[in-house]
């Protein structure tokens, strides 16, 4: 399998409360509570390494409070190369309920200074000019207090520099960032995609547009996802669409993450590309089902994968079909 870094610059311990409806003003009683090591490049991190691959993970930790962190690498694993600053990694609040309905509240992160960009640069510069660099970096996640936007676009320039695919998953104004130094990869969600293509996405055509003009942008893989209304996927590939089975959704707050190194891993892997989007697509489900990521090895995978549906938009039998 493959060797791949995966950095998370604002990571954050998840306090993940399940209730059948949230009670505004009064006292609620979870039917589960679980508290993770997260973070979105964590996320896809730990699906990688659960699916073979070698796994580096690194970014910011605040060195108060390292040990979930610590531990929950070695669990899953991954190889730890996390940069510690002073201070405490943030703590998330997810609140699912039974309907579906997720409510964040997320913790600022920590303020990160010039020198602690400093060191992580060189961190990653260790993986990256090594005799077997990574086959590809994944980053991850919002952006910590102190780093700029400038920053970020400098870091990813660096990284893109070094000629190893360039995968980014973030939102708002890093999106917008990321997208200007046209990395291998970016997948917006449906409303972060609107964002950047300045109008509303209110039917499936619109979707498709705004996902190829992504892709004439420089963006090598363009990736929009919709929740149930399935996923786009651009790229020299052709033009896919995936539309996920019908499942029960307890937890999407991982689903994004897991539909990211489920693609990786296709890709990685050789696998073609409706196999790629097919397999990321009924992960992505089966991670809506639950806390936590996807499971490849749940009882009904190969069920989830049978019902999910891919299509390619730009074949000549099937162009100019309704999506």
């Amino acid at each position: 399998m493959a060797r791949v870094l995966c950095i998370t610059l604002n990571p954050a311990l998840d306090l993940a409360f399940s209730l059948e409806q949230l009670t505004l003003g009064g006292v609620n009683r979870p039917s589960h509570a679980q508290l993770e090591a997260a973070g979105k490049g964590v996320n896809v991190a730990r699906v990688l390494a659960g699916l073979g691959h070698e796994v580096t993970v690194s970014g910011f930790l605040g060195s108060d409070n390292d040990a979930p962190f610590t531990l929950a690498f070695r669990h899953a694993g991954l190889n730890d190369d996390f940069v510690r600053v002073a201070g405490e990694t943030r703590i998330n609040a997810k609140l699912a309920e039974q309907s579906g309905r997720v409510t964040d509240i997320n913790g600022p992160g920590m303020p990160i200074t010039s020198e602690d960009l400093q060191h992580l640069t060189a961190r990653l510069d260790t993986h990256l000019k090594s005799a077997t660099p990574p086959l590809a970096v994944v980053v991850a996640g919002s952006l910590p207090p102190g780093l700029s936007l400038d920053d970020f676009r400098d870091l990813l320039g660096h990284l893109k520099a070094s000629g190893v695919p360039l995968w980014v998953d973030t939102s708002g104004e890093a999106l917008n960032a990321a997208i200007g130094i046209q990395p291998a990869a970016v997948k917006p969600n449906e409303l972060e995609l609107a964002e950047w293509a300045g109008a509303a996405l209110t039917h499936d055509t619109a979707r498709l547009d705004a996902t190829q003009r992504l892709h004439h942008s420089g963006v090598e893989h363009a990736l929009m996802s919709a929740g149930a209304d399935g996923v786009l996927w651009v790229s020299p590939l052709g033009v896919w669409q995936a539309t996920p089975p019908h499942v029960t959704a307890v937890n999407t707050v991982c689903a994004g993450d897991t539909f990211v190194a489920g693609m990786l891993h296709g890709l990685l892997s050789g696998h073609t590309p409706d196999q790629t989007l097919r397999f990321a697509t009924a992960l992505s489900a089966d991670a809506v089902r639950h806390v936590g990521v996807g499971n490849p090895q749940a009882d009904d995978f190969d069920s989830l994968q049978q019902q999910t549906r891919v299509r390619r938009l730009d074949d000549p039998i099937t162009e100019g079909a309704p999506l």
